[in-house]
């Protein structure tokens, strides 16, 4: 006979009891570290010590460098005495505007700059190339020792920063006083959980998300938007928008002047365009494929409503495209032909390589985020937003602390950055399976994502495909999105884009310094790496959106009249930018 497992176990202390006391403790350590896992942070710098240890070689070479570098500044900071004009012994890493300034050029910064910079190569080369490291935990080494360098950059202190002292003798240490007030301002909105300073005049519905519409459907996950014709006849085939739910929709329907919907709507197409409701506690149970079937399906099942017999553009930006492409591949296998096109905005479907949002999804990183999710329901705003400010911490995090905090001087808001401020929260149970089943597993690109028990894949996608990559882009890296030509069987047209994440999408035509590659790959045709892409594709300037409006009326069937608003079901229920996206 076989033993029971300790049958005498009281009611309500069996296994899910003990692992809700480990949740519980989790998430409390979570909480006081950001949501960092401290074991797995552990295990990745013994990892690295470890190995380092038992390599004298890189050590060897590490002493080396070490003394290279310190005579490199010696001679440096001797020449330099006597000549200003001498060429520093480092340049900073491009993209870093930290030293920029000239005054960074004038004694003693520069040699505080350049001895900060060797300081950061030598960190750079001894958290790389250690012998038998894990890829993984060497990236979580570098970028934490890069965090820390960076918390002791002399551009961060007034004392070792000369344009603050200069901005101190101009307002006669005014923009202190400036700092602290606008620290304690800033304080004052975020413990109020309320938008930051100068948002307030980029309200939905009055600055921004203001191209007219209606909402013609609403359920417990979306509304849908409809938005009013502007021109006699437009494309027979609509358009649909899947937006992230990380964001509220509007970052595609910003100021009039530079609102993608609004430029489609222009153009003559019919847009409609997804509206996340911004969940709370109650929907921790609401998973990836409810945001498939009541978003994407129940969305495409009203334009069809509204518009019976047309087949349909969907176009899905980041985490909304990510969805639409399980919806597509999930459609196909069905036998399900109602779309004509599908378009990719900054949106990953191999997660092999995501760029250093990586460094948070290992197992142990996992354990902690869902802990916290598990004691909430869901992610908050605030905990995504710091995952992301980690990501660029010199522009998000230490340069806004110098200039509106050192320097006094706060940064003009604009409808972008209002937007930004404007989060939604995430349900546990939806972003738990985001994580492991895409970022984790890579079950989509590996075939085993499984939709309706079956699993799906990206090969069946018949329609066409036009994909956007951005060029700095830190959550979706264009390289990781350039991966779907390897895991689809159809044409691709792809663009890479100027910019990053959201400025390198919100690219509206007459915006200054743009420009972007784009180059079409037929079906079965060869496919070329993506450096090679580049190499091989020249640069056009200006922005992308009338290349892919042109690729969208190039695809249409022929013109049809101005359609009604709404349609039989699906009543009109209010103005755009409707009531989910007011939701706080």
């Amino acid at each position: 006979m076989a033993c029971q497992d300790d049958e005498d176990f009281e009611a309500g202390s069996g296994p899910a009891t003990f692992r809700a006391v480990d949740r519980a403790a989790a998430a409390l350590v979570a909480r006081t570290t950001s949501g960092l896992s401290p074991a797995a942070l552990a295990l990745s710098f013994l990892d690295w010590w470890m190995h380092l240890a038992a390599a004298p070689g890189k050590q060897a070479e590490l002493a080396t460098k070490a003394w290279r570098k310190a005579a490199r500044f010696g001679s440096y900071a001797i020449a330099s005495s006597f000549d200003r004009t001498f060429p520093a012994c480092i340049a900073p890493l491009p993209g870093d505007e930290r030293f920029s300034a000239p005054a960074w050029q004038d004694w003693p910064y520069r040699f505080w700059s350049q001895a900060f910079l060797l300081n950061q190569q030598w960190w750079h080369n001894a958290t790389h190339g250690v012998p038998g490291v894990a890829p993984h935990n060497e990236a979580v080494v570098s970028f934490t020792a890069r965090q820390l360098l960076d918390m002791f950059s002399p551009s961060n202190f007034p004392f070792s920063n000369p344009e603050v002292i200069r901005r101190a003798r101009e307002t006669a240490g005014m923009n202190f006083v400036e700092g602290v007030r606008n620290a304690l301002e800033d304080l004052a909105h975020k413990s109020a959980d309320q938008p930051p300073v100068g948002a307030e005049a980029f309200q939905p519905g009055r600055e921004v998300a203001v191209t007219p519409g209606e909402v013609i459907f609403r359920n417990h996950l979306v509304e849908l938007i409809q938005y009013r014709g502007t021109t006699d006849t437009v494309d027979a085939e609509p358009v649909l928008i899947v937006p992230a739910w990380i964001m509220k929709y509007y970052i595609l329907d910003l100021s009039p002047q530079n609102s993608l919907i609004r430029y489609l709507v222009s153009k003559g197409h019919t847009v409609f365009c997804i509206s996340w409701r911004n969940v709370s506690e109650e929907d921790r149970g609401l998973g990836f494929d409810d945001y498939r079937r009541e978003g994407v399906m129940a969305a495409l099942d009203a334009v069809n409503a509204v518009l019976p017999g047309r087949k349909v553009h969907a176009a899905g930006y980041c985490l909304g495209g990510t969805l639409l492409s399980v919806a597509a591949a999930a459609m196909a296998k069905a036998g399900d032909d109602r779309l004509a096109s599908v378009t990719l905005f900054a949106a990953q479907t191999d997660f092999s390589e995501p760029g250093e949002l990586q460094l948070f999804i290992d197992p142990g990183s996992l354990h902690a985020l869902e802990s916290v999710m598990w004691d909430q329901g869901f992610l908050s705003a605030g905990q995504m937003a710091g995952a992301f400010e980690m990501l660029r911490s010199n522009d998000l995090v230490w340069s806004r602390i110098v200039h509106e905090y050192l320097m006094g001087q706060r940064a003009p808001m604009n409808d972008l950055m209002a937007w930004n401020a404007d989060a939604t929260r995430l349900p546990y149970r939806m972003h738990s399976e985001y994580l492991r089943h895409f970022f984790l597993d890579n079950d989509l690109a590996a075939g085993r994502y499984r939709v309706d028990g079956r699993p799906v894949s990206l090969l069946d996608i018949p329609v066409p495909l036009f994909v956007v990559g951005t060029e700095r882009d830190h959550v979706a890296p264009w390289h990781s999105v350039y991966k779907i030509h390897q895991l689809t069987d159809t044409d691709v047209t792809f663009v890479l884009a100027s910019g990053g994440h959201n400025a390198g999408i919100v690219s509206e035509p007459g915006h200054k310094h743009r420009h972007f590659r784009i180059h079409e790959t037929k079906h079965r045709e060869l496919h070329l790496g993506p450096d090679e892409w580049v190499e091989a594709t020249a640069p056009t300037e200006g922005s992308w959106w009338p290349a892919w409006e042109a690729w969208l009326s190039a695809r249409s069937t022929g013109k049809a009249s101005l359609p009604m608003l709404g349609g039989p079901g699906y009543p009109i229920l209010g103005p755009a930018p409707g009531t989910y996206v007011m939701q706080r």
